[in-house]
């Protein structure tokens, strides 16, 4: 594949990334978490306790956007804070039962959604395509 073959094809795989993206928003619960209190969830799920630091650098964004969003999901129960026994002054974010529930529940619905709308409009051989798909996206950036 040439170079402008890789860029034509680069456009039109973050056009249907994008695309994708904001349809699986729309198939969240209106009452839930917004994306980024979501993200900031996943990487607890993901990776276990962090510094509110580490979730800022995480997400590319400034400590104080992230301990705005921490304090509501701390708030609604979805986060702990727990005092590093190493140096008192940091408190390590903690995933709790309750957060690791919604989470469960939130992306069972986007999965939900996205496993209907793949057996009505694909194939079963575009279905497989997808799953290579997904391998392959998860190595970019990864």
């Amino acid at each position: 594949m040439d170079d402008e073959e890789l860029r034509a094809t680069a456009v039109s795989l973050r056009r249907a990334a994008v695309g994708l993206a904001r349809r699986l928003r729309e198939e969240r619960p209106a009452h839930g978490p917004g994306a980024l209190a979501l993200s900031l969830l996943g990487h607890l799920r993901r990776r276990g306790p962090m510094t509110a630091g580490e979730l800022a650098t995480a997400e590319h964004l400034q400590p104080q956007s992230v301990t705005r969003a921490l304090a509501a999901l701390d708030e609604q129960g979805l986060i702990r804070r727990s005092r590093d026994e190493d140096d008192r002054r940091r408190h390590h974010i903690v995933l709790t039962e309750r957060g690791t529930a919604m989470l469960t529940e939130q992306a069972g619905t986007t999965d939900l959604w996205l496993a209907q709308a793949m057996a009505q409009r694909l194939t079963p051989a575009e279905c497989r395509i997808l799953a290579v798909a997904a391998d392959l996206l998860d190595q970019l950036h990864s």
